[in-house]
C-alpha cells in the first residue's frame, strides 16, 4: 500500500550478543551471590520492556515482575491492542518502548502484559500517577487476567509473605511463580520534600538498608531471589535530584542492593 512504512525483520533471540542492540540499556553478569546472574540498567523506565524480552526470550511462561519503585506504574498503555506480542521479537518491543510507550515512564508494566512477557505483578511502590489502575487484576486485550498486587514496603511484603492476612496475595503470586523479574526504580529510594514538593530528597545509606532489609524480610527475599531470572534497574535521574544526586545515590542503592540483598559485588 502507498504510503505504508517497511516491516523490519525481527533479530534473533539466539544472537549471544543481542543486548548490545539495546542502545541505552547496559546489561550486567552476576556472579558469586544468590538471584539473578543477568541484570540490566538503564535510565528511562520504560526501557524495561525490551530488557525484559531479551532476558525472557520468545518461549516461556510469563513471568512473575516483583518492582520496587516510588510510583505504581500501573497506567494503562494508550494503545494496549498496539503492543507487539514477544513474538514479534526483540527489535519490535524495543520500538515500541522508544517511540510508543508513554515519556512519563508508567505504562511498561501494563504493556509487557500485553506483551505475554509479565504475568502478574507484585508492585511495591506508594504514590500513584494520574490514570493509573486502582484494580487488582488486569485484564489485557488477548484475554489474559494478571493480577495486582500493591504493597507499600518491603516490610509490609514480608510480613504479607510470613503471615498472610485476610485478603493478603503476596504468598500467593510468589508461590504460583515459575520465573521471576526483580525490577527497581532508583527513585524509590527518594522523598518529596515537605517544604517544596518539587524538591527530591535522596535517602542515606542507613535508611536505604532499612528499607530493602526490614527485620524478617529473609524468607520474603528467598522466595523472590529464588526464581529470579533477572535484574532491571531504571536509574531516572529526573526523578532523583538530578545526574549528580541520582550517581550518588546509585552508588549507595549498589552497596545495599547487590552486596547484601543479592549477595554479589556490585557493578
Amino acid at each position: 500500500m502507498e504510503g505504508a512504512q517497511p516491516t523490519l525483520p525481527p533479530i534473533s533471540m539466539d544472537d549471544s550478543h543481542l543486548h548490545l542492540r539495546l542502545a541505552g540499556v547496559i546489561r550486567l553478569a552476576l556472579g558469586g551471590g544468590r538471584g539473578p546472574t543477568d541484570a540490566y540498567v538503564f535510565d528511562p523506565h520504560r526501557l524495561a520492556l525490551p530488557a525484559w524480552a531479551c532476558a525472557l526470550g520468545v518461549e516461556g511462561s510469563p513471568a512473575l515482575l516483583v518492582t520496587l519503585d516510588r510510583h505504581l506504574d500501573l497506567v494503562p498503555p494508550v494503545a494496549p491492542a498496539a503492543v507487539p506480542d514477544r513474538s514479534a521479537g526483540l527489535r519490535a518491543l524495543d520500538e515500541h518502548a522508544r517511540w510508543s510507550l508513554d515519556v512519563r515512564n508508567y505504562d511498561h508494566v501494563l504493556a509487557a502484559m500485553e506483551a505475554g512477557l509479565v504475568g502478574d505483578a507484585l508492585v511495591l511502590a506508594r504514590t500513584k500517577p494520574r490514570g493509573t489502575t486502582t484494580a487488582d487484576t488486569y485484564v489485557d486485550t488477548r484475554g489474559r487476567t494478571h493480577r495486582l498486587v500493591v504493597v507499600p514496603t518491603v516490610d509490609r511484603a514480608a510480613e504479607a509473605y510470613h503471615q498472610p492476612a485476610p485478603g493478603d496475595r503476596v504468598r500467593d503470586v510468589l508461590e504460583a511463580a515459575e520465573r521471576v523479574l526483580l525490577d527497581v526504580d532508583l527513585d524509590c529510594f527518594t522523598s518529596l520534600s515537605d517544604a517544596d514538593p518539587m524538591t527530591v530528597l535522596p535517602w542515606p545509606l542507613d535508611v536505604i538498608r532499612e528499607y530493602l532489609l526490614p527485620p524478617g524480610s529473609e524468607p520474603f527475599w528467598d522466595a523472590v531471589l529464588g526464581r529470579c531470572v533477572a535484574l532491571t534497574l531504571a536509574r531516572e535521574p529526573h526523578h532523583c535530584g538530578g545526574l549528580l544526586a541520582s550517581g550518588r545515590l546509585f552508588q549507595d542503592v549498589a552497596q545495599v542492593l547487590f552486596r547484601e540483598v543479592l549477595r554479589t559485588e556490585p557493578p
